[in-house]
C-alpha cells in the first residue's frame, strides 16, 4: 500500500502572500466595477439603460460592459497594490521621501571624489 502521509502537502494559494494580495485587490476592483455599472444603469446617462434593455439580448451587452469594467478596475487595483509595496516597507521609518538605495548611492559618489 502506498504511504500517503509522506507526500508533501501543496500549500493553499491564499497562503502565498503575493497571490493573496492580488486576490484581495481583484475583489476590491470587482466590487468597484459592479457598483459603477449599477450606478450607470441607475443614473441612466445618455439613456444607456434604455438602450441596453431595448436590445433583443440585453444580457450580452450587460456582460460585456461589466467584463470590461472588471478588467479595468481589477487591473488598476492590483497594479496600485503592487506599486504601493515599496511604500509600505518604509512607511514606519523617519521622514524623507528618497529610497535607502538612492541615499547609499549618493554617499558612495561623494566619498569617491
Amino acid at each position: 500500500m502506498p504511504d500517503h502521509q509522506n507526500k508533501p502537502a501543496r500549500p493553499s494559494l491564499l497562503r502565498i502572500p503575493l497571490f493573496r494580495l492580488l486576490a484581495i485587490n481583484l475583489a476590491i476592483g470587482a466590487c468597484a466595477a459592479t457598483l459603477l455599472v449599477g450606478g450607470l444603469l441607475w443614473l441612466n446617462p445618455g439613456r444607456l439603460r434604455e438602450l441596453i434593455f431595448a436590445d433583443s439580448s440585453p444580457g450580452i451587452a450587460l456582460a460585456l460592459l461589466l467584463a470590461s469594467f472588471l478588467i479595468t478596475f481589477g487591473s488598476a487595483a492590483k497594479g496600485s497594490a503592487i506599486m504601493a509595496q515599496g511604500l509600505q516597507e518604509h512607511s514606519g521609518k523617519s521622514g524623507g521621501h528618497g529610497s535607502r538605495l538612492a541615499v547609499q548611492e549618493t554617499g558612495r559618489r561623494t566619498r569617491a571624489h
